[in-house]
């Protein structure tokens, strides 16, 4: 049964009527065509028009249908099941809301690195609701690190709610593992290519997010904090989160604006849950795009160019 949001309700209604119109159809014989087609463009029309329009807080929502397309559907959509799975941090165990290994993009071996939150109630437990614990981030970097020795070029895909806040993954380093990452990734030899496909919160994110191309799906969000967490610090309540959103900037186009990111990746119309097949396509047309340019650059000035990239963030003249 799908799953609606709140502004999705005028879509809910013509589902069900079109719902309505081909079971009349086939239980009384009675020819329902033309209503039917009537109902489907009004349905994609009405589709276009309110995801033409949404503000922040409508997009933190999208990025967090629970049918939309996580880390692993992506990798194995993108390089057709040539994915090899690589685990541990060689140092405490197997974090299973991290994910990694080398794929196969059109003949080009490609680590693909990413968190993957899960697709019904098991899952989300198995993979911690896709918030990675200290050996998460370690096991990235050792792939990273893997990938470079190889001279092959790195993807990440952020989809996460934060590092896992637990008092076990303080104790092992929580703070550390993602800081080191971040100094790490910064001097890696080989492009990196950083692609927001969910939820892209706090350290969590940024513990796979530096990159020589940061990109985010249209609606998706990269922020800080999330709302909720920014309304109950400043309004002692979660009932502002909306309002808290908007206060963020967290979303593709604003953060583009702000120089954060370097491009966003339109999903098709009524998000990337609405036609996975096309965004996997998208996104794919967008990785082979940028690969070729990243790697026509020599390892000491790819490295350069991150490093003064990151570096001018929030630099301003008055």
């Amino acid at each position: 049964m799908a799953v609606y949001l709140d502004f999705e309700e005028p879509i809910k209604e013509l589902e069900e009527q079109l719902e309505n119109a081909k079971k009349l159809q086939e239980d009384n014989e009675v020819d329902t065509s033309k209503i039917v087609k009537e109902i489907e463009k009004k349905i994609k029309d009405t589709r276009k028009e309110i995801y033409s329009d949404l503000n922040a807080w409508q997009k933190v929502q999208v990025s967090r249908h629970p049918e939309r397309p996580y880390t692993l559907s992506y990798i194995n959509a993108l390089t057709n099941g040539e994915f090899m799975e690589l685990h541990g941090d060689r140092t405490v165990k197997d974090d299973k809301a991290m994910v990694g290994g080398f794929g196969s993009i059109d003949g080009q071996t490609v680590m693909f690195i990413g968190q993957q939150k899960g697709i019904n109630t098991k899952m989300r437990q198995y993979r911690n609701f896709g918030m990675a614990n200290p050996e998460g981030y370690r096991k990235a970097l050792r792939l990273m690190k893997m990938a470079e020795k190889f001279n092959k070029p790195i993807v990440c895909f952020v989809d996460t709610p934060g590092a896992f806040p637990g008092l076990e993954a303080e104790e092992r380093g929580q703070g550390e593992a993602i800081a080191r990452n971040l100094l790490e990734m910064s001097q890696l030899t080989v492009p990196i290519i950083v692609i927001i496909i969910g939820e892209g919160a706090s350290g969590g994110a940024l513990g796979i997010g530096i990159g020589d191309k940061v990109l985010m799906l249209e609606n998706t969000w990269y922020s800080v904090i999330s709302p909720e967490s920014c309304s109950s610090i400043l309004w002692r309540s979660w009932e502002f989160k909306e309002q808290a959103a908007e206060a963020l900037k967290l979303t593709a186009d604003d953060m583009l604006k702000n120089k954060l990111i370097d491009g966003i990746i339109k999903e098709p119309v009524g998000g990337a849950h609405a036609d996975p097949q096309e965004m996997y396509s998208i996104v794919k047309k967008e990785i082979l795009k940028q690969l070729p340019k990243l790697q026509e650059l020599e390892p000491d000035k790819l490295v350069q160019k991150r490093i003064n990239k990151f570096c001018s963030m929030g630099v301003y003249n008055e």
